[in-house]
């Protein structure tokens, strides 16, 4: 019998990305719109990277079979 594949869940392939030491990359929020009323120390530290916390990374993992 032949094994099964596994579906990618479409809503997680589009937010993260894994990175090569095995982290995975996230977007942040609050930063598509209306930055003028955000101070400019805030929307400089939006363009740092950011990673998913180590709580949740298992269940990302989960739905990124193969990522």
């Amino acid at each position: 019998m032949a094994k099964m594949k596994l579906k990618t869940h479409s809503g997680a392939k589009k937010r993260f990305k894994l990175t090569k030491n095995g982290k995975i990359k996230r977007g942040h929020a609050f930063r598509s719109h209306i930055l003028t009323k955000k101070t400019t120390k805030l929307t400089r530290g939006y363009r740092q990277p950011s990673y998913v916390d180590k709580t949740n990374a298992a269940t990302i993992k989960s739905m990124l079979p193969y990522a």
